[in-house]
């Protein structure tokens, strides 16, 4: 028989959305930040022509530049307030995680509850404001080393920038917040959506006129949309996969009369992690990549010229450290969301038991057991998805968003994003028919 929740979930319509006043708050409100962080994104930095720096973008816009700018929207191609977009935030986050599994002390303000993820918040930001300015030095020194973009190159003008830069990130990591906390879906993964989103129709422009102008073949172009179409198929069908172990309740009598016990689903997605371990693994390499590629246009040492090509997008390191990343973090992540003991202490406390397994600590070990071999699928289904957006760029050198890991951006929010809303539906419809029993109790 079908839940409570699931019965609701059916019964979902436009009406139901249209009493829900609340939801429809949160939904312009998400909308209306969305809004202002795209006109961020056409607002350039001081100091610089925009003119001659669009010229000294395109010679590297299909390398990792190129990658930066799709997070950010086209932000660095205007070399706008939001260049930096909200990767350094993100690598912030990582360093702290990772920080925080092999610091006792942080792992106790961990389990403080609220007052101490408050704690740990405040130090990721604190480190991302470090990254933040080390990467915005790293963009000055590089726009002065380009000839004629910077109009008064000097200390003023990299304190500016740095200044201009850090702020704009740190005002993108507050809209994310709000989005999160007084609109729908996470407000950082909604940001990347929203920069990734603004690109498509420059995207698809560039790849019809590549097929106009003979660069691509008309065959390579329904082939890279087909391609695209299944990828988007693989990617809705690997994230609603789940594994659903069996739960069972014992017999439990009331009065003089003997209920059957229940039977429920643990249910355990194929990608526990989501798109995180693809948007971590992008942030990690794009911080040393970044650097070492702005600092190589000028006169840098030979080891950091090294440092750039290799880690230039389609270079065989790049690729391999991009997959090992994914990997990691799939593990990492699945680890820090998803505890198979407090899964087993739950059951334990409520009745339930899976079927031939001890409660307790077996319980625990048997959910891990099962939690382990389903995200080495899933990872491997991040590792392939993501990297065939950069094997496509190194064979026909088309724009990277035909293909994985923007789609996979795209596509992860968005059911994220469904699914907070049908909730919030769900919890509305579920108002109203508390409302209308007790209306109906009180005349009888």
């Amino acid at each position: 028989m079908a839940s409570a929740a699931e019965q609701l979930a059916r019964n979902l319509n436009f009406a139901t959305f249209a009493k829900a006043k609340a939801l429809q708050q949160r939904i312009w409100f998400t909308l209306g930040a969305l809004l202002v962080y795209r006109l961020g994104t056409y607002i350039p930095v001081p100091g610089i022509d925009p003119g001659a720096f669009a010229q000294s973008f395109q010679s590297s816009s299909q390398g990792i530049f190129g990658m930066l700018d799709l997070f950010a929207g086209g932000a660095v191609q205007r070399m706008a307030i939001f260049a930096l977009n909200l990767i350094p935030y993100i690598t912030a986050s990582i360093v702290i995680q990772v920080i925080t599994t092999a610091s006792p002390r942080l792992e106790a303000l961990r389990k403080e509850g609220e007052s101490g993820r408050r704690k740990i918040n405040q130090y990721t930001r604190y480190l991302a404001v470090v990254f933040c300015a080390v990467q915005a030095y790293g963009i000055a020194i590089g726009l002065e080393a380009s000839q004629g973009v910077v109009l008064n190159p000097g200390w003023f003008f990299r304190l500016s920038t740095v200044i201009t830069l850090v702020g704009g990130t740190m005002f993108l990591m507050w809209l994310g917040e709000q989005i999160t906390s007084r609109g729908v879906g996470n407000g950082i993964s909604l940001i990347i959506f929203a920069g990734i989103v603004a690109n498509l129709p420059t995207t698809i422009v560039q790849t019809l006129e590549l097929t106009r102008q003979g660069a691509l073949s008309g065959l390579a172009g329904l082939g890279i949309l087909v391609l695209a179409i299944v990828v988007i198929g693989v990617i809705v069908f690997f994230e609603r996969a789940q594994r659903r172990l069996l739960i069972q309740y014992p017999k439990r009598q009331v009065g003089n009369k003997m209920f059957q016990g229940d039977t429920s689903h643990l249910p355990l997605k194929l990608n526990t992690s989501g798109v995180i371990p693809v948007i971590f693994g992008s942030s990690l390499l794009l911080l040393p990549a970044t650097i070492a590629g702005f600092a190589a246009q000028g006169n840098a040492p030979q080891w950091l010229q090294v440092t750039a090509a290799l880690l230039g997008r389609g270079q065989p390191l790049y690729l391999i450290l991009f997959a090992v990343l994914i990997i990691f973090f799939s593990f990492f992540y699945t680890a820090i969301v998803f505890n198979p003991q407090d899964t087993a202490d739950n059951l334990k406390r409520s009745g339930g038991f899976i079927p031939g397994i001890r409660p307790g600590e077996r319980t625990a070990q048997y959910i891990d057991y099962v939690l382990t071999r389903i995200t080495v699928v899933g990872a491997l289904y991040l590792t392939v998805i993501a990297l065939i957006p950069e094997l496509i760029h190194s064979q026909l050198n088309v724009s990277q968003f035909i293909g994985g890991t923007s789609l996979l951006i795209m596509v992860t929010v968005t059911l994220d994003t469904i699914s907070q809303i049908q909730s919030h539906l769900i919890a509305q419809q579920y108002e109203g028919l508390v409302r209308k029993s007790r209306l109906g109790g009180k005349r009888r």
